[in-house]
């Protein structure tokens, strides 16, 4: 159940937990077990479960039941090799910013340190610790609420906004994987606005049961919330390139399929109202 559920449940932000002990010893440490959860106010909630071979307890979880605090770091491509270090388990008291390289910051309202590599760190107080079980593999789920957020500038664009490029993040996947969220791995999908989508079932029948519009077209075009007007209509079907194909020779169902060829192009190029026009346009 382990493996599966972290194969088939990725990939999964990583909360780079920092915490101390009552004494003030640092501790750091990854976990997958991580999300976001309300931002009204801001609450994040990590797991630091219970070890599957021995059922024994963290040492985030005991710094955090001893002090209520915790630091959580984003981690960003640059440093997930020196994060996955981090993950070993050493004894108590070893302090993993040495031992993986990173560099230890004070936080302002919290005792944990912050990690200075990281590009976003969050400045946490415990709410609420919720055990789930006492048998290994059990979750701990730490209720955090964000009292200060450190954003490096250096991920920012010109709207003062995170670019997903330049933060580069990582997320876990099952095993030894790890996933990249950046480059070629990003893509949009648009939002569904204010208004309600016409929805794949008011899509007609010749178009939604197309042999070459996939799922994610047929998304697409349920996701509009009109129509195209038959003017619209037929300037698209004046159009040169609508004209080749409405013109060309061959059978209906050919036609048909040169259509949907072009108004998946379209789709697959974002252009959601012209891919529309093109599926109207017989």
């Amino acid at each position: 159940m382990h493996a599966y559920m972290l194969a088939s449940i990725a990939p999964r932000p990583i909360a780079f937990a920092s915490t101390v002990d009552k004494n003030g010893i640092p501790n750091l440490a990854p976990f997958s077990f991580y999300n976001a959860f309300g931002s009204n106010p801001p609450v994040i909630v990590f797991s630091p479960a219970r070890r599957v071979r021995d059922n024994t307890i963290k040492h985030t979880l005991e710094n955090i039941y001893e002090t209520k605090e915790v630091v959580i770091n984003a981690v960003s491509y640059a440093m997930v090799q020196q994060t996955s270090l981090a993950s070993c388990e050493y004894p108590k008291g070893v302090n993993e910013f040495t031992k993986a390289g990173f560099t230890a910051i004070a936080s302002e309202l919290v005792k944990p340190f912050r990690v200075k590599e990281s590009p976003v760190q969050m400045e946490c107080k415990v709410l609420e610790i919720k055990e789930t079980g006492y048998e290994g593999g059990a979750a701990n789920l730490i209720v955090c609420e964000i009292i200060l957020m450190h954003i490096n500038e250096n991920v920012l664009n010109e709207a003062g906004k995170i670019d997903p490029d330049k933060i580069d993040l990582v997320a876990r996947m099952g095993g030894d994987l790890y996933c990249r969220a950046s480059g070629k791995a990003l893509f949009e999908v648009a939002k569904p606005n204010t208004k309600l989508g016409l929805g794949i079932d008011s899509i007609p029948e010749r178009i939604r049961l197309s042999r070459i519009l996939t799922g994610n077209n047929l998304g697409q075009l349920g996701n509009a919330d009109e129509l195209p007007s038959p003017e619209d209509i037929a300037i698209l079907k004046n159009a040169e390139s609508m004209k080749a194909i409405l013109h060309s020779t061959g059978t209906k169902e050919e036609i048909e399929n040169l259509i949907h060829m072009q108004a998946k192009k379209l789709l697959d190029e974002g252009n959601v109202a012209d891919a529309w026009k093109t599926l109207l346009s017989t």
